[in-house]
């Protein structure tokens, strides 16, 4: 099966934000938070070959990227990756803010993390996009399982 999921690391979604926008406002410029970007992205743990398949792939997204949830409305898990570096690390942060929390928590939390770390201004519109989907996709489980 996956590697253990490191998520949570905080204890709820609204810590996870906040220290994320701590880490962040840490580096001077963003050539430094794109080089966190990539190094939070090599943290998550590689998916199994039959979650690498079409039927986990996460559409909207320019790089390729496999999602799987699992579990229901007390946990909901994501394991997650993509093949682009910085992509890897965009999905690091949308997991450390929901994954392993309960749909409720999911479904109440609004990614506040991208507008406090200036992330919408520095993605290109097909990483943009491609964040949006993430998002809608997590959000989309949680209200179906809760």
């Amino acid at each position: 099966m996956t590697s253990p999921s490191p998520f949570p690391i905080e204890a709820s979604a609204a810590q996870a934000q906040a220290a994320i926008a701590e880490e962040f406002s840490l580096f001077a410029d963003w050539s430094e938070r794109y080089q966190y970007l990539i190094d939070l992205g090599r943290k998550l743990p590689d998916l199994p070959a039959e979650w690498k398949t079409d039927d986990y792939r996460l559409h909207g997204c320019q790089s390729n990227v496999w999602i799987v949830a699992e579990g229901d409305a007390t946990r909901l898990d994501f394991h997650a990756i993509s093949d682009s570096a910085i992509v890897s690390g965009l999905i690091f942060l949308a997991l450390r803010v929901y994954s392993g929390r309960p749909a409720a928590e999911i479904l109440a939390t609004t990614p506040d993390y991208i507008a406090a770390i200036g992330l919408a201004k520095h993605l290109s519109p097909t990483r943009s996009n491609g964040l949006a989907a993430l998002l809608a996709f997590i959000q989309e489980k949680a209200a179906a399982s809760n």
